[in-house]
């Protein structure tokens, strides 16, 4: 059996956000930063590029959505568990890999976790993704 390597890599950091899933869920959160994005993909009227770094700028006041580079993952996470009061929310859509540090991290202080069932099909003609994803969701303390 020929295993694929994209399944526990991370070869590619561009796996774009699959339209029908981020319209149902800015219709429930009406996002407005999308701080990992191109110009070619961006899903928000304010984005960071990777020139941009959204790593480095404060998501203090936004409403976040965020699907992050994978050769980047644990500091994505970190970014949004240090933001995630700070934000008004944020939901990154991340792969569900429960057995990693990183995941581990997330689960503790994201608000919410909604495991995607089924693999995605990403908006970029790669197919099928090679992994499970989640969400995490943080609701700033406004929700408190």
């Amino acid at each position: 059996m020929t295993m694929n390597s994209g399944m526990y890599s991370s070869k590619s950091d561009e796996w774009t956000t699959p339209k029908d899933l981020f319209d149902k869920l800015n219709r429930r959160f009406l996002f407005d930063l999308d701080p990992a994005a191109t110009f070619q993909n961006h899903l928000c009227p304010t984005f960071y590029t990777k020139e941009d770094s959204g790593l480095d700028h404060s998501w203090e006041g936004w409403r976040v959505f965020v699907n992050p580079p994978y050769s980047r993952i644990k500091d994505w996470a970190l970014k949004c568990c240090l933001e995630g009061i700070r934000a008004d929310c944020i939901v990154a859509l991340v792969p569900a890999r429960t057995d990693t540090q990183w995941f581990q991290g997330i689960m503790a202080c994201a608000d919410k976790i909604v495991f995607i069932k089924g693999r995605l099909k990403f908006g970029d003609g790669k197919g099928s993704a090679p992994f499970p994803s989640a969400l995490a969701i943080w609701m700033g303390l406004h929700e408190f």
